[in-house]
């Protein structure tokens, strides 16, 4: 069951956060699923500027489409990530999404404000709501990449001057994470501080944290096992911290690299040790079940595993 971002938001604010998670192809949807059935959680599926491109929007829609079918008890959104205002319009008129993210963080401060109002006003209108982002994350995330030395935390004045300008519902913020797989040298850890600070001036707002994967080293150290290359000593986010940022009002949490890593320790550990094979559908299948342990854990550490009863409850 599709339903609106802000109701998942009102009922995990200060409780738990929801899994945001990145699909492109069928068996992304198939593990995100089959994973959030077995957490018994709710959570966000994204779509990129990027997926939509590569595999095509009414395929990736029907995709989705498929997948709640075949798993009719999930109870999730469909979010727009990292959009651009061309993007955003294309996605608010299609009447597929439950929300929009303009991504304008880029831009100067009022320039910023400028385009997402302008989305806010259009999603609003369409009975869309709007995620935007304020501050900078360093790291690579598709198209849009960040030198460290220039990724900015986000000013909580900043931010309570943004929210009120903009009407946009949730705010992105830059509180320690990173894109992509090579985020960190050495340990890393979330700044609460600024976090606590942003609720203070933005109370019951619900705050996402992008670039929240956590990179874990086994995962590198399979691959390169396998024939990778990956940076040993890239980190990630601390998921011990997830609930700890929850209850400061942090409510969506990205993940995507992390499942980026799964499907590539499938792939090339089942061709490394079964070189004679071609069919792609059985590393597939593998990679299936893999995605959906995955989320199982990672719903655990959001807290929002065991949540689905009380959800589907609430939102009758």
């Amino acid at each position: 069951m599709i339903v609106t971002t802000d109701a998942l938001f009102r009922l995990a604010y200060g409780k738990y956060a929801v899994g945001a998670y990145n699909i492109n192809n069928m068996e992304q949807a198939l593990g995100l699923f089959k994973g959030h059935i077995e957490a018994q959680a709710p959570f966000i599926i994204q779509i990129s500027k990027g997926a939509r491109k590569y595999a095509g929007i009414p395929m990736i829609e029907a995709i989705i489409r498929a997948a709640e079918q075949m798993y009719p008890d999930a109870i999730y959104a469909v979010h727009l990530d990292h959009g651009d205002e061309e993007t955003c319009y294309s996605c608010i008129d299609s009447g597929f999404y439950s929300s929009v993210m303009i991504d304008a963080s880029h831009h100067p401060f009022e320039e910023n404000v400028a385009i997402t109002r302008r989305v806010v006003q259009r999603a609003h209108a369409n009975g869309l709501s709007v995620e935007a982002e304020l501050g900078m994350l360093g790291g690579v995330e598709e198209d849009i990449a960040v030198d460290e030395k220039h990724a900015m935390l986000t000013d909580p004045d900043e931010a309570q001057r943004f929210v009120e300008e903009t009407g946009c519902d949730s705010l992105a913020v830059a509180i320690g994470t990173s894109h992509g797989a090579y985020k960190f040298k050495g340990q890393q850890s979330l700044h609460f501080d600024r976090i606590e600070a942003i609720q203070a001036l933005l109370p019951n707002y619900p705050l996402v944290m992008h670039g929240s994967s956590s990179v874990p080293q086994s995962e590198v150290e399979r691959i390169n096992a396998a024939g990778g290359a990956l940076d040993p000593s890239a980190r990630g986010v601390n998921e011990d911290e997830f609930q700890r940022a929850a209850r400061l009002g942090v409510t969506k949490v990205n993940i995507d690299t992390d499942g980026r890593l799964v499907w590539t320790r499938v792939h090339r550990e089942y061709f490394r040790d079964k070189p004679q094979e071609f069919d792609f559908r059985k590393p597939g299948t593998v990679f299936v079940d893999e995605y959906a342990k995955f989320i199982v854990h990672k719903s655990e550490k959001l807290g929002s595993a065991g949540k689905l009863s009380e959800v589907r409850s609430a939102l009758g």
